[in-house]
């Protein structure tokens, strides 16, 4: 018995969903479910027992594909929905897993194939056309709005990834017992096979950083993507406003585009930062996770959005004192025991970080409470006990039984 999972997105490549994918379809491999995926052709292959990745062909002018909502996904999923038909011909799935907007076509081949429908969803798709500035066309993201309000109420399981999707899942009439929240908890290293990265992600293109560095310094560590909600220019301004009181305190930043990180960099020179502010361009998860531990200091300076990030959960279990924005992507998880807490503007997050560094018995509280949270809500444990308990509710407990 196979389970299909539908992922539109370049898998596996360094990023948000595709994690999340990865680590969903690991756990349920490792209670004995046999998994076909079918993705983007872009990204690495990754090495899990029990899993087949199919990819829809490539199509190089559409590449490389960005994080959100856009034209060349719509392409990209006309080909998921055609390759979606033909596996269910071939192969009759009981359960399928869809991610995101695979849900949408999902959805309707449900009653013609008559399998078991598992919605992820990781954000509300309206949501994102704006979000996204995708569109401001109120017919388009009213019939999105129909469709995901379909969708909800179609699928045998709905997974959220946070409070706030969960609240709004709930609302929109999905049942308690139908609902899963699986946040996006786990970090195990990924296990990738050989195969090139394609067009997507490639090679780490990290600056060498050495150990000795962190040593040397206080250091605020930022490690994730560059899009502009991420308040990367935010968190600049106010380190500049840090370094002028805390000269020896270094920033250092991971992740981006050499584009981003070019733009971000000049921003850091007009300040006067210089060898301050550090960039090393993308690294890979390891590497993140080995800077977590050796910072003096983290922090998520998102400036808005409603889903929590998976960095937190890294965060969390780090032992290391967290800088995070008072918005509600942080504060559905986070409160002033386990981080501090600051406005998204450079005035409160400079203070909110010299706090962190200047008193380094609080700077402790609060990381060892941040950790007590994580072990007992968001460790692996309770990770794989919700996916058990979803596995089960769609017909699967049989499966989950004899790998137990």
């Amino acid at each position: 018995m196979k389970l299909l999972v539908v992922a539109p997105h370049p898998f596996f490549t360094p990023r948000g969903t595709p994690f999340s994918v990865y680590y969903r379809t690991l756990v349920m491999a490792e209670q004995g479910v046999n998994i076909d995926l079918l993705t983007y052709h872009p990204g690495q292959d990754v090495d899990i027992p029990g899993l087949r990745i199919v990819r829809i062909p490539r199509i190089a002018p559409l590449e490389p594909i960005p994080v959100g909502p856009s034209w060349r996904k719509l392409v990209l999923d006309v080909f998921m929905v055609l390759w979606t038909i033909g596996m269910l011909i071939r192969h009759r799935y009981p359960v399928v897993h869809a991610h995101e907007e695979a849900v949408f076509w999902c959805r309707y081949l449900k009653p013609i194939f008559r399998f078991r429908l598992i919605y992820d969803m990781h954000s509300s798709l309206p949501q994102q056309l704006e979000n996204f500035r995708f569109t401001k066309s109120k017919l388009l993201i009213g019939t999105f709005n129909f469709l995901e309000d379909s969708c909800l109420k179609a699928a045998d399981a709905v997974i959220t990834i946070c409070p706030d999707l969960r609240d709004y899942a709930l609302a929109a009439g999905v049942p308690e017992e139908r609902h899963f929240l699986i946040e996006n908890s786990i970090f195990d290293d990924v296990r990738l096979k050989e195969r090139p990265c394609d067009a997507v992600g490639g090679p780490s293109s990290a600056e060498p950083l050495a150990a000795a560095y962190f040593e040397a310094y206080p250091v605020v560590l930022y490690a994730g993507t560059f899009e502009a909600y991420q308040g990367i220019d935010v968190l600049i301004r106010a380190f500049a406003i840090v370094h002028r009181e805390l000269p020896a305190a270094r920033l250092v930043l991971a992740g981006g585009t050499e584009a981003q990180v070019e733009a971000m960099r000049a921003l850091a020179d007009s300040l006067g930062l210089g060898d301050a502010c550090r960039f090393t361009g993308r690294v890979s998860k390891t590497e993140a996770l080995q800077f977590n531990r050796s910072a003096t200091v983290l922090v998520s300076p998102r400036v808005h959005g409603t889903n929590t990030p998976l960095k937190i959960y890294e965060q969390l279990a780090s032992g290391k004192p967290l800088v995070a924005t008072r918005i509600w992507s942080h504060t559905q998880v986070l409160d002033d025991s386990a981080c501090f807490l600051v406005d998204p503007e450079p005035e409160s997050m400079a203070a909110g970080l010299k706090a962190a560094l200047d008193d380094p018995a609080e700077a402790v509280r609060r990381s060892r409470n941040a950790r007590g949270l994580y072990e007992r809500d968001y460790a692996r444990p309770a990770y794989v006990k919700k996916i058990r308990r979803l596995l089960g509710l769609v017909g699967l407990r049989d499966i989950v039984e004899q790998a137990a």
